[in-house]
């Protein structure tokens, strides 16, 4: 396992590979980095900061543009997820710069394909979607669903997003989902029900009595 150095970038969120991701840089530190990002094409890994823990999982992200340069420095950039990485040693300053650094390894993922659960995840998801009226599209089919592309559109919180992260085959993400929609799904429909009913307290209803 070969470690190596790279520029870290905490945040109280999850970035998966594949994701695109809009930051407003504004501390002096990550100004820094970014401003070296944008010289020699530097990459930074973004680790999640849950419950004031550090993940020792994150993913490596680029640079692909800026997007508004401000008067003072300040800057809005997109990034892309890239590799997922294991944090093996963090340094709260890296040397002889401003922003965090670790020592890290590279993690191969496993993307092998299950059609069968991506099918049974995928309409799990409608299903999920349906309950909430979410109607935001998130494949063309179950044939091209990938755990990442969804894993912050099924109800996860933060500590379970750095879990599915953390998840090193296709297959255990996708089970990881499954098995989490089959939990909430009852409690979602049923809150929702509720909620409807709730709705028609203090209006008029238009009701045929019952006959006795």
């Amino acid at each position: 396992m070969q470690e190596e150095f790279l520029p870290l970038f905490p945040l109280s969120l999850v970035v998966f590979p594949g994701e695109t991701l809009r930051l407003h840089i504004f501390e002096a530190r990550y100004k820094q980095l970014i401003g070296e990002c944008l010289d020699t094409r530097l990459t930074f890994g973004i680790p999640a900061v849950v419950d004031q823990q550090l993940s020792m999982v994150a993913t490596e992200v680029e640079v692909v543009r800026v997007d508004k340069t401000y008067p003072d420095g300040e800057l809005d950039i997109t990034t892309r997820g890239k590799d997922k990485v294991q944090i093996h040693e963090f340094y709260k300053v890296s040397p002889n710069k401003l922003y965090p650094g670790g020592q890290i390894s590279r993690i191969g993922e496993q993307m092998d394909q299950n059609l069968r659960l991506q099918q049974e995840v995928y309409f799990l998801i409608q299903r999920l979607h349906d309950a909430l009226g979410y109607h935001k599209e998130i494949q063309r089919g179950y044939h091209t669903l990938r755990a990442y592309e969804v894993g912050h559109h099924v109800g996860l919180n933060l500590r379970q997003e750095v879990e599915l992260l953390g998840l090193h085959s296709e297959t255990e993400r996708l089970q990881f989902i499954r098995e989490h929609i089959e939990h909430i799904l009852p409690v979602v429909v049923e809150t929702e029900r509720l909620k409807a009913r709730a709705r028609l307290n203090g209006h008029f209803k238009n009701l045929v009595p019952p006959e006795f």
